[in-house]
Formats: C-alpha cells, sequence, structure tokens
C-alpha cells in the first residue's frame, strides 16, 4: 500500500486544519452574524462588540506564548498595517453599505482573495499544481454567486462602488501581508497587533453610532452580538495560523469560498428551503474548489522562504 496517498504531511496537514477551522467559524458566524442588527442593536455597536472578543483569543495565545510580542520596526510595521487593513476594511463597509445595495457590495468584496493570489504568486513566488490551480479559480467564480441578486434596473455606480472597491482592496491586501508577517514573525505577534488596532478604532465606531435612535440593551442585542462575534474573533486567530503553514494562493481562496457555502448551508437548513440559480451554482462549485484544494499535494509548486 502506497502510504504517501492516504496520509498528509504534519505541514500540510496544519495548514488544512486551521484552513478549515477558520472556515467553520466563519460559516457560522455568518449564519447568526446579521441577527443582532436585526434586533436593533446597531452595526457600529456590533463592531465595538468584536473589537472587545479580539482579547481573550488574544491573551489566550500570549499567554501559551510566554507573552513575548516582538516590538521591533518591522513587527510593529506589521502588525498594525494588518490590524488596520481589517478594521479599517470594516469602516468603510459601514458607509458602503448605507450607500449602496449589499447585494451587489458584498460580491464584490468576496472576490478580494483575487488581489491576494495574484500577490502571493508575483512577490511571495507561490506555485500550486494542477488541481490547485483548478481549485482556486473555482472558488474565485463560486464567490460572487452567494449574494448575487439580478436586479431589472440597472445600478448608478456612485460612491458605494468606490467604497466597496476599497474594501476588497483592504481585505485582499490584509491577507498578503499576514502572509508575508508570517516569514518574520510569531503568529501571536501578528494577532496581538490586530487585537490593537481593532480596539483603536473602537472611537470611530461610537462616533458613527446614532445614539438618538432607539438601541437594544437586552440580550439580543450585545450578549447575542458577543456570542456570535467571538466566533469571528477566533476564526482572524484560526486564519493567521493558516497563513503560517499553508500558502497564500491555497488558503484564501478556500476560506472565501468555504466560508459562504456553510453559512449558506446553515441558512437553508433553518429556513428549510432548497436554494436555485446562482446560489445553488455557488454551492457546487465551492464544493469542488474545496475538493481540489484539500487534494492537492503540498509540493505542487515552490513556496518561499
Amino acid at each position: 500500500m502506497n502510504t504517501t496517498t492516504l496520509s498528509m504531511t504534519p505541514r500540510r496537514a496544519g495548514w488544512l486544519m486551521y484552513t478549515l477551522a477558520t472556515t467553520l467559524l466563519w460559516g457560522v458566524w455568518g449564519a447568526f452574524a446579521g441577527l443582532p442588527s436585526q434586533h436593533g442593536f446597531p452595526e457600529t455597536l456590533i463592531y465595538v462588540v468584536w473589537a472587545l472578543t479580539m482579547v481573550p483569543p488574544a491573551l489566550f495565545v500570549l499567554a501559551r506564548s510566554g507573552w513575548r510580542v516582538r516590538r521591533d520596526s518591522r513587527s510593529i510595521a506589521y502588525g498594525l498595517t494588518i490590524g488596520v487593513l481589517g478594521a479599517g476594511g470594516q469602516m468603510v463597509l459601514f458607509y458602503a453599505v448605507k450607500a449602496g445595495p449589499a447585494y451587489l457590495i458584498f460580491p464584490m468584496i468576496s472576490l478580494s482573495p483575487v488581489l491576494t493570489i495574484v500577490l502571493s504568486f508575483l512577490f511571495l513566488r507561490e506555485r500550486t499544481g494542477a488541481m490547485g490551480i483548478a481549485g482556486i479559480l473555482l472558488a474565485i467564480c463560486a464567490l460572487p454567486l452567494f449574494d448575487y441578486a439580478p436586479q431589472g434596473s440597472p445600478q448608478q455606480y456612485g460612491l458605494w462602488f468606490v467604497l466597496a472597491l476599497g474594501v476588497l482592496v483592504a481585505w485582499g491586501l490584509q491577507a498578503y501581508f499576514i502572509k508575508l508577517a508570517n516569514a518574520s514573525m510569531d503568529a501571536e505577534s501578528i494577532f496581538f497587533y490586530m487585537t490593537l488596532s481593532a480596539l483603536i478604532f473602537i472611537p470611530v465606531a461610537l462616533a458613527m453610532t446614532d445614539f438618538s435612535q432607539p438601541i437594544n440593551y437586552g440580550p439580543s442585542g450585545p450578549l447575542l452580538a458577543a456570542v456570535t462575534q467571538i466566533l469571528n474573533a477566533v476564526g482572524a486567530l484560526t486564519l493567521v495560523y493558516a497563513f503560517r503553514h499553508g500558502k497564500a494562493l491555497m488558503v484564501s481562496p478556500l476560506v472565501n469560498a468555504g466560508a459562504p457555502l456553510l453559512t449558506t448551508m446553515i441558512a437553508m437548513a433553518l429556513a428549510s428551503t432548497v436554494p436555485t440559480g446562482y446560489r445553488l451554482a455557488g454551492i457546487v462549485l465551492s464544493l469542488a474548489a474545496a475538493l481540489l484544494l484539500a487534494l492537492q499535494p503540498d509540493d505542487g509548486g515552490v513556496e518561499s522562504t
């Protein structure tokens, strides 16, 4: 029996485990993330809750690493760049969804892995094999389909389009810099700076909140937000580890196609509905992409050192 075809190397098992963990956490989070806002808790305050939920996993991993945080200039620059791109992109998204149609904004943002893949290919010299390339292409094709809803009247591409493009670039660059930083930083330090950046933006989120409107401060508001956002926070941590052990051009499309897939399946189960049209096509393409990316041998190409 050829054991090499039936087992994974520890390194490959590591990136796939963290990638699937991120997919699971973000998939479940996506299915329930909108509930607090539906119950009258503003999205800006949900951001505040999310930033605070970043603290427990950050403290946990820092404690395990002996409370060591890299404080050299390169690490600080990488860490804050990653954190500001992530948190800043979330802030811009608040304005985008107020100015334009969400059914076009979110499919557009979901294409951020394209930027990550291109940058990783050009500057990190990451390569993959035929199955990996096929999986990446299928994942990219699947991403916009989960939220795409064609409308009868044409849309005016105004400020919302520019803002959505900014979020796409910010999150695509963030994923690239996470992979780049892992070459010289430990994952715990990266996540520390991500948490710090998220906390820094809390005053901005509070300033954006309209406190003159009724706000639900009951269990279905901040408490429900905390329960859902902790999944988001821990998913961000496992994503950092996934990029540490795996190639960005494989981790990014798998997470960004797999998480919406799981979200869609959970939503279907809760609503007892069966998807059709574009969403069904997205599910099929994502399943095929995930299978190809998982089966691609880890020695499919040259990886940066």
